[in-house]
């Protein structure tokens, strides 16, 4: 894999360094976490953001949440370990690989708790299991996005247009990505392909952040506005559209990036292939369909300003809503690093996140 390929997320010596995305592409400027607030407002401020990236950096803000916490009696570190996950799970609502990483490693620690009330053991032994479970979910996502790679890899062809909508690449996740994994690996192959990036407002993390990693990486790739994915489609130029994913409901209706509804809605218009590459972290068969998945609402002067500049009005009303939600009809199917996921979303989801 090219030596170019960015890491969002180090864990070094205990310390947790984030790479601040909202910086990019013009500084590359890694930001060492200090505490469990600064974890918080790192995902909030979306200075690390992607699903799974999102779950990497909310395990070890949980794991500094905890670490002057050892002193406490076995039982009262456990009540804070609760207190402290349901605190970073605040942070962002849609995404639900940050409850399933919190929920994880708290099951782990909840397991070695049990062992060690027979063993006389103390907090300072579950704190060592909370960081070793951290530490296994950031190398198995790692060999995740390898894995969804391999396997979306059958759908690029040579001489293919792809779309893809927000950041769904390496800085996303603590590999290579989701979405932008089979495109890694193509690269890699020597097959020839091009991508276009929408820019993704109004954070425009595609143009900011898909653009950049993707040329950094040598590979073909051409920016547009959100509104010109139209003219693509007319013209013949998609062959193919492959998104990323924050949250997949039971029956496969799909919470994304703003603005990935309409991309589908032209897809099937025009009959393109539209795949949702993720972990199966990210299936909730918890949630029956799109409409019980909570759409985070940001602050509106993301919409009325960029770069540090006001476009528009001042008192103007606005609405930000961070996410919509793609119908599982509309999607061709999943690419997990399971295997793919075709129609029939119900039992197949179910299924497949049995398995993690």
């Amino acid at each position: 894999m090219s030596s170019k390929r960015v890491k969002s997320i180090r864990w070094e010596s205990g310390n947790l360094y984030l790479l601040d995305q909202t910086k990019l592409p013009h500084q590359m400027v890694e930001e060492k976490q200090n505490s469990i607030g600064q974890v918080w407002d790192s995902i909030k401020q979306m200075k690390v953001r992607g699903a799974p990236a999102i779950a990497i950096a909310g395990v070890y803000g949980l794991v500094i949440g905890m670490k002057d916490k050892t002193p406490l009696p076995p039982q009262d570190f456990m009540a804070e370990l609760y207190n402290q996950s349901d605190y970073l799970k605040k942070s962002r609502p849609t995404a639900v690989n940050l409850t399933w990483a919190l929920n994880r490693v708290i099951n782990k620690v909840k397991a070695s708790l049990k062992k060690s009330e027979s063993t006389a053991g103390d907090s300072s032994s579950l704190y060592k299991t909370l960081i070793q479970e951290a530490e296994m979910i950031h190398r198995e996502d790692e060999d995740i996005c390898k894995k969804i790679g391999e396997n979306g890899l059958q759908f690029i062809m040579p001489g293919m247009g792809i779309l893809t909508y927000c950041n769904a690449g390496a800085l996303a996740t603590g590999g290579i990505g989701t979405a932008t994994a089979p495109m890694y690996l193509a690269h890699e192959k020597g097959i020839p392909f091009h991508v276009f990036a929408c820019e993704s407002r109004p954070v425009l993390q595609g143009a900011r952040l898909t653009a950049w990693e993707l040329q950094r990486a040598g590979i073909d790739v051409t920016l547009i506005t959100d509104n010109m994915a139209s003219i693509l489609f007319a013209r013949g130029m998609v062959d193919m559209v492959m998104v990323g994913a924050d949250r997949v409901a039971a029956n496969g209706d799909t919470a994304n990036k703003i603005g990935t509804l309409g991309i589908a809605i032209m897809a099937q218009y025009y009959s393109v292939p539209f795949y949702v590459a993720l972990p199966i972290s990210t299936i909730d068969v918890a949630t029956a369909t799109g409409r019980e998945i909570t759409i985070e609402e940001r602050d509106g002067e993301e919409v009325t300003s960029m770069g540090g500049v006001r476009i528009a009005p001042e008192g103007v009303k606005v609405i930000n809503p961070a996410f919509d939600v793609t119908p599982g009809e509309l999607i061709t199917a999943f690419i997990t690093e399971k295997g793919i996921i075709s129609k029939q979303f119900n039992s197949n989801l179910a299924e497949i996140a049995a398995s993690r």
